[in-house]
C-alpha cells in the first residue's frame, strides 16, 4: 500500500496521522457506505424495509456474540453507551448497607462514579492500586471480603494501556462468590476477548473506539443466570415478550437480554456497527490483535531507544495493549501535545504523558513520519 493510497478502508486526509483509537475512531469506508445506504433508504422509501432492518439488528447481535465469544446472542442487549450499561448494573442490584464494590484505582470515571454514587445506600467503593503490586489480580482479590458484591474492572486501562488477566479475575470472583463486570471498551475490536474463558457476569463497551463505529450504541452482555438479579428501572414496549403485539394486556418481561432495551432501537448506529464488526470479522480477530500489538511495540521500541523520552507503560507482553503512553524528559506534556497535534498527529493527553493508540491498518510510513516529528521536538 502506497503512502498516497494509505489503507483503502481509511482514506484519511494526507495531513492526519491518526493515533487516537482509544478515544474516538474514524469510520472505515465500509461503515460510511453502510450509513449512506441506510440514509438513501430513508430518503427514498422511508421505513418500507423495516423488516430487513430488524434482520440486520439480529445479525449484529450475532456479530457481537462472536466478538466476545459468548454462548448466545440472546445474552446481548443494545444500549446507548458504557455508562448506561454500568448504571443498569449498579441500580439493578439489590444493595444492603455495608456492601462494597472493588475497582482498580485510576479507572475512567464511567467505572468509578457510578459505584461511588451508591454511597447513598451505604455501599463502599474500594479502590486498589494495581500498579504497585507484583500480582495486580491477587491484589484485587485480596481486597474482597464477605461484604463484596461486585468487582468492576476495565479490561485495559484507558490511560496506561495496562491489561488485566480477566480469566484469572473471573476465577477469583467465582471462588469468592462475587459478581464480575468488565468494561471492555479498550479491548473489543483491538484484542481478542473470550467470555467463555473469563466467565464475566457483565460486559459493557461502546462501539466508537476500537470497534470503529459511531457513538451512541453499546454492547451490554449479561449472563443468563444473573439476569433475574437485576431489577428493571426502565419500562417500555420493546422489553417485553412479543413486543409487536401492541394490544396485549398480560405482558411479561422478555426472558432475553432485550429486557434491558425499553424503547425503539438506534437503527442508524446498528447499520454502522454491523458494518464495522463485519469488517473486523473479515480481517480476523487474531490478525488484528497481532497488528495492533506490533504497532504499539514499534512505538515502545522507539521511545525506549530515545534518550529524550520516557515510556510510561508496563512492557510485559501479557500487560500490553493497543495503548502506549510516554512523556518528554524536558518538555511539559501539554506543550508536547500541542506540538504533535499542530503537525497532524491525532493523539491524547492522558495521565502524565501522551497516549498513542494505533489500529491494525496503519502503514510503515506513518510510524516513520511520527518518529521524524518526535525527533524534531
Amino acid at each position: 500500500m502506497t503512502q498516497q493510497n494509505r489503507h483503502i478502508q481509511f482514506p484519511l486526509d494526507d495531513n492526519i496521522l491518526y493515533f487516537n483509537h482509544a478515544a474516538v475512531s474514524p469510520w472505515p469506508l465500509y461503515t460510511a457506505e453502510a450509513i449512506k445506504q441506510f440514509t438513501d433508504q430513508n430518503l427514498h422509501s422511508g421505513s418500507k424495509n423495516y423488516p430487513q432492518w430488524l434482520e440486520k439488528e439480529q445479525q449484529m447481535r450475532e456479530l457481537l456474540r462472536w466478538l466476545i465469544n459468548a454462548e448466545s446472542a440472546d445474552d446481548i442487549a443494545l444500549l446507548k453507551n458504557t455508562s448506561e450499561g454500568l448504571s443498569v448494573i449498579a441500580y439493578g442490584l439489590d444493595w444492603s448497607a455495608g456492601d462494597n464494590v472493588v475497582i482498580p484505582a485510576g479507572e475512567f470515571p464511567s467505572n468509578r462514579i457510578v459505584w461511588e454514587s451508591l454511597r447513598q445506600y451505604g455501599v463502599e467503593t474500594r479502590e486498589v492500586d494495581i500498579y504497585s503490586s507484583q500480582d495486580p489480580e491477587q491484589a484485587l482479590a485480596d481486597t474482597m471480603d464477605d461484604n463484596t458484591r461486585l468487582l468492576s474492572v476495565s479490561a485495559v486501562q484507558y490511560s496506561s494501556g495496562f491489561r488485566l488477566d480477566l480469566a484469572k479475575l473471573g476465577e477469583q470472583c467465582r471462588r469468592h462468590d462475587v459478581l464480575l463486570a468488565v468494561d471492555a471498551i479498550q479491548q473489543l475490536g483491538a484484542l481478542e476477548f473470550d467470555q467463555q474463558a473469563i466467565q464475566a457476569d457483565f460486559i459493557v463497551a461502546d462501539g466508537h473506539k476500537w470497534m470503529m463505529a459511531p457513538e451512541g450504541l453499546a454492547l451490554f452482555y449479561c449472563k443468563p443466570t444473573v439476569r433475574p438479579q437485576l431489577n428493571l428501572k426502565q419500562y417500555g414496549w420493546r422489553m417485553i415478550e412479543d413486543p409487536t403485539n401492541f394490544l396485549q394486556q398480560d405482558w411479561a418481561v422478555a426472558d432475553t437480554a432485550q429486557r434491558f432495551e425499553c424503547g425503539s432501537p438506534n437503527m442508524l448506529a446498528i447499520f454502522a456497527l454491523h458494518a464495522s464488526i463485519s469488517l473486523i470479522k473479515q480481517i480476523g480477530k487474531q490478525s488484528i490483535e497481532q497488528s495492533v500489538l506490533a504497532h504499539t511495540g514499534r512505538i515502545n521500541d522507539y521511545i525506549l531507544n530515545n534518550k529524550s523520552y520516557e515510556l510510561l507503560i508496563n512492557t510485559d507482553p501479557g500487560r500490553r495493549s493497543g495503548i502506549t503512553n510516554f512523556r518528554h524528559r524536558a518538555l511539559a506534556s501539554d506543550a508536547l501535545f500541542k506540538q504533535l497535534t499542530d503537525q497532524g498527529i491525532q493523539c491524547a493527553q492522558r495521565g502524565q504523558g501522551i497516549r498513542l493508540s494505533p489500529h491494525f491498518y496503519h502503514q510503515p510510513w506513518e510510524f516513520e513520519r511520527l518518529f521524524e516529528i518526535l525527533d524534531a521536538v
